[in-house]
């Protein structure tokens, strides 16, 4: 008899081992019921195994069907097991991906808390290094020669980059502890260009490379962090100075995109980014180019604070760019309410 009838048999594998080692049928008898089931039933029809012994009489019916509900106990038994021992494992991973996210969380906690107490204690004897070399500057410790003065003049370019560097560092600390704060209120976005452009403008005299400012006059302020945001945007044009080489040119743009809105846009005629390592450049203490003999400095610490710093703002850092013909940061910020008269 064949049939395509969905029965309990049909999800039962190795039926006929199973009554081989019961005893119930010999290997002989097997073999003649898989025959059969080859000569027996329709094209695209089979004659089930069971059903086979059966027709050939190796075995009553109560039998096959006693060994089926067996089968069947034991496969669920076997689910039910394995599906125990998958929850115990995912249970068990869970735990160990929790306790390894602990102590990344625990490790990031140290690492900040380590640059923030080594950025404090570099500050006291930089603050001592920096007065000494004011006073023989100032010529205030006795006259300098030419060549003299112009060692002193180089040591505080160096001291005033460890500074920056070690404010840096302790940015770097506050945010990643969550702990940085703004300070809100009424921006003028014309005094910050002016301030970071005249502060910029002789290390890129230095490097030969041309800036430009264009900011419309008479814009309204902005509801930020005064030294905050001057901060990002000094980063944004140290970061384009530094990799534009000499001739080319770094324009900080701030325009109004809405009555609400204001863009502040630095663009660089500078080496540019790929596409595929575009969000490496925020990552903190990041190099593209981290190689033993690297062409570029820095710490790989200001487009990642400056990120953070336009977040805080409710804002977004965006980057165009494009190897070889430069690259393009931007990002808006509120203005200010109007006082009400």
């Amino acid at each position: 008899m064949a049939t395509n009838t969905l029965t309990p048999e049909i999800l039962v594998p190795r039926l006929g081992e199973y009554l081989v080692q019961q005893g119930a049928i010999s290997e002989a008898d097997l073999r003649k019921a898989l025959a059969y089931q080859e000569r027996s039933g329709r094209p695209g029809e089979r004659v089930l195994l069971g059903q086979a012994l059966v027709d050939l009489g190796l075995v009553e019916r109560s039998t096959v069907d006693a060994a089926i509900t067996e089968l069947i106990i034991q496969l669920r038994t076997a689910l039910e097991d394995a599906n125990r021992n998958l929850e115990r494992r995912v249970q068990e991973r869970t735990a160990e991906l929790q306790e390894a996210l602990r102590k990344l969380s625990e490790l990031n906690q140290m690492k900040a808390n380590f640059v923030a107490n080594v950025s404090h204690e570099l500050r006291t004897p930089l603050t001592h290094v920096k007065g000494y070399l004011e006073l023989l500057g100032t010529e205030s410790l006795g006259a300098l020669n030419e060549e003299q003065k112009g060692a002193v003049q180089v040591s505080q370019k160096a001291a005033g980059r460890l500074e920056g560097l070690i404010d840096s560092l302790i940015l770097f600390s506050q945010a990643a502890r969550g702990e940085m704060t703004l300070k809100l209120s009424p921006v003028d976005l014309n005094q910050i260009a002016e301030e970071v452009v005249n502060y910029s403008r002789s290390r890129a005299e230095d490097r030969g490379v041309v800036l430009n400012v264009d900011v419309q006059p008479g814009l309204p302020q902005v509801q930020a962090d005064k030294e905050k945001i001057s901060w990002a945007i000094l980063q944004l044009l140290d970061n384009a100075i530094k990799f534009t080489p000499s001739k080319g040119q770094v324009t900080l743009s701030i325009q109004p995109e809405t009555d609400t809105l204001l863009n502040v846009v630095v663009t660089d005629t500078g080496i540019g980014i790929p596409k595929d390592r575009l969000k490496e450049i925020f990552e903190p203490f990041h190099q593209l180019d981290a190689s033993s003999t690297r062409h570029y400095g820095g710490t790989g610490l200001g487009l990642a604070l400056a990120q953070e710093i336009v977040n805080a703002h409710g804002s977004m850092l965006q980057v165009e760019s494009e190897p070889g013909r430069g690259s393009t940061f931007r990002f808006p910020l509120l203005t200010a309410a109007k006082p009400a008269h």
